[in-house]
């Protein structure tokens, strides 16, 4: 399932655990089976469960984690994602971008092309702590508001990265960082099926989740790599703020600004406040500037219900969407703004839009989760273009974990307006999430 909202505490998770047992190693995973189908007033669908309006994909996830002596500990992770095959005769489509594609006589996938699997490993790491801080090194997750590893696809974009991290100040998380690399689709090299290259060598934009590289190819991040620093402050415990500051070298200077909020005036109350702003090196007087704002309820054991509202300067050369991860024509660049939506990403970030959202979420029978969002983005650039659009999402989820296994089905209703097109795709899609921890 998609996860849009910025975990306060993933940062300060990358400190190591304070066992240190050489002993202490632990191996984990999951496999993954995600199927969709989608009924749309586009050309050549063909309704539910036809071939050519259906996606799946499988995947496998290891990773391993070790204490290797007191104070410093390492990881290592793998990463699996293949079609077996049912390409040619149960879908037309697949979820994620990391897929290889070459020639072969008896494929009917997109022109006579054979699927391949692809592996990689997402993480190798080497951490090491003392006194309030630590040092993680190699290839990992990040969790910043502007590149940050999305999880919500088959697989995960990773990051080769220095970070350091320290907790001496009383309720206060400092963060440096060096990313040199990404496997994000944003730094993938030219060449893929989905931009109509010469010579395809990998699935790219085609697939329905593509924010990883081809084959998890990691490339240079940006163009020279991206220093950043954080902090993350809950010193008055109702208010956890946050500001972020990026040097995106010879591309961009960004930075991010957040405060989230349990009212402590009125029980059960949540407000929040976000402010980015992103100048581009190229075109430093086009600067963009968001901001979004949220209010939320908690209704204690039934369901809580949040409406938020985002803005993005219609005249910026960039969004605020994850750097490492697409453009707003993809399915990646997902952001972390309040107003996100649940499946069609790269709208609420982009230039020019105003968004608005309105979601709750609650358990009911036996430990069902339930989770229903209407999302509403218009994006007008000020100017003829064609990427000027209106859409608007309305999305059910229901999740249930059964031990180890976590299932999950999704109706999203979807409706993209293209204002300069005269085009509107209106479409359904009905997903449904299979997930076996170990």
């Amino acid at each position: 399932m998609k996860l849009t909202k910025l975990s306060l505490v993933a940062v300060a998770l990358l400190t190591t655990s304070t066992v240190f047992a050489i002993e202490n190693t632990k191996v984990s995973g999951d496999a993954r089976l995600y199927y969709g189908t989608t009924d749309s007033n586009a050309a050549g669908n063909g309704g539910f469960f036809s071939k050519d309006a259906s996606y799946t994909d499988i995947s496998l996830h290891l990773g391993l984690t070790t204490d290797l002596t007191k104070g410093i500990s390492a990881g290592v992770g793998m990463q699996v994602v293949t079609t077996l095959g049912v390409e040619n005769n149960l879908v037309s489509n697949v979820w994620s971008g990391a897929h290889g594609v070459s020639d072969s006589a008896g494929s009917h996938f997109a022109g006579g092309k054979q699927v391949d699997s692809a592996m990689w490993m997402d993480e190798v790491w080497l951490a090491g702590s003392a006194f309030d801080t630590t040092l993680k090194v190699g290839r990992q997750t990040l969790d910043t508001p502007l590149a940050f590893t999305e999880t919500w696809g088959l697989d995960k974009n990773t990051f080769e990265a220095v970070v350091l991290v320290n907790q001496s100040i009383k309720d206060t998380t400092l963060v440096a960082t060096f990313i040199g690399k990404s496997n994000g689709s944003a730094d993938e090299e030219a060449g893929t099926l989905g931009n109509a290259s010469p010579t395809p060598t990998y699935i790219g934009t085609y697939g329905v989740g593509s924010y990883v590289a081809g084959n998890g190819r990691f490339n240079t991040f940006g163009t020279n790599g991206v220093y950043a620093i954080g902090a993350i402050n809950n010193s008055f415990k109702p208010v956890t703020v946050q500001a972020w500051y990026y040097d995106m070298v010879f591309l961009a200077k960004a930075y991010w600004l957040q405060a989230d909020v349990k009212c402590s005036l009125i029980d059960n109350v949540l407000l929040g406040v976000q402010f980015a702003n992103t100048k581009a090196e190229a075109a430093p007087s086009a600067d963009t500037t968001a901001y979004s704002l949220m209010a939320g309820y908690v209704i204690k054991d039934v369901a809580t219900i949040k409406a938020a509202f985002s803005s993005v300067d219609s005249g910026g050369a960039l969004g605020v969407a994850n750097t490492a991860t697409g453009t707003s024509w993809t399915k990646g660049g997902q952001s972390k703004l309040y107003t996100e939506m649940w499946w069609n990403y790269g709208n609420v970030s982009a230039q020019g839009a105003t968004s608005y959202s309105l979601t709750a979420e609650g358990e009911v029978g036996p430990k069902i989760q339930l989770l229903g969002g209407i999302y509403y983005s218009d994006i007008d650039n000020n100017a003829p273009t064609t990427t000027d659009r209106k859409v608007t999402e309305a999305t059910i989820v229901a999740s249930k974990a059964f031990g180890p296994l976590e299932t999950s089905a999704a109706l999203i209703f979807a409706d993209k307006n293209y204002v300069n097109n005269a085009s509107d795709v209106k479409s359904t899609d009905i997903q449904l999430y299979l997930k076996y921890n170990f």
